[in-house]
């Protein structure tokens, strides 16, 4: 049985996801409200989990525990670190990693969590493809492409800072929940996928851009949200 729970960091991100619900009841959890029913014949869970990695992490744990999730799709907005991602293009995680977690002093790579092993988390390939496949038949006109999400609690808006995450960590965008999303996600054995739409250039005009486009953003991965419900229930 597939239930899928979706997560966006702002109200604006999962707003259209809730209203296309069906015997959608909510559940109140650590400030959160889960909304759980039906998505495109789907059962799932959608839940505005608030800005920042802590945020996200709690989010993906009342997910496991108290709904049994088994797939998690988080649905949002990103600053683009690759050239070649323009503002309302959109990205499909191959991996994320954070971005400010630095405990090089004991021989870690940046970004590495201690003890882990690693420091990228994958994202579900099964899931990516769909995600990918799903976009590209409800927004044909939008750019989609496989990357990597680094995850920090700052906005970038600096030239400095992006240059340093491009040339540290390879990044493709750059935001403040998904390496949490996907830490969580793989504690607990479920597969993620992060889906992110490029609102800026996560540089100096970042702050112009970011309002602008934000509504467009979330409009489009709902749509490819709903899609790959659609193809998962089948």
């Amino acid at each position: 049985m597939i239930k899928v729970g979706i997560i966006g960091a702002m109200e604006l991100e999962v707003e259209q996801l809730k209203a296309d619900m069906s015997e959608a009841k909510i559940v109140k959890k650590a400030g959160m409200d889960f909304h759980e029913g039906a998505l495109n014949g789907a059962d799932a869970v959608v839940v505005r989990c608030g800005i920042g990695k802590v945020n996200a992490a709690l989010c993906v744990q009342i997910l496991a525990d108290v709904f049994g999730v088994t797939h998690v799709i988080n649905t949002g907005v990103a600053g683009s670190l690759n050239a070649a991602l323009d503002i309302g293009d959109i990205l499909i995680s191959k991996d994320a990693l954070h971005h400010d977690m630095d405990v090089r002093v004991f021989g870690y790579q940046l970004g590495e969590v201690p003890q882990m092993g690693f420091r990228e988390f994958t994202a579900d390939v099964q899931l990516a493809d769909l995600a990918r496949n799903a976009c590209e038949k409800v927004n044909p006109d939008i750019n989609v492409v496989l990357g990597r999400v680094v995850s920090g609690d700052q906005f970038i808006s600096s030239k400095e800072v992006k240059e340093h995450l491009i040339s540290e960590f390879h990044g493709d965008c750059a935001e403040m929940e998904g390496a949490s999303i996907a830490h969580g996600a793989y504690l607990n054995g479920i597969p993620f996928v992060i889906i992110r739409a490029i609102s800026d250039k996560a540089d100096d005009s970042a702050e112009m851009d970011y309002p602008t486009f934000e509504k467009a953003a979330a409009r489009h991965s709902a749509a490819l949200v709903e899609e790959m419900l659609k193809e998962l229930r089948s």
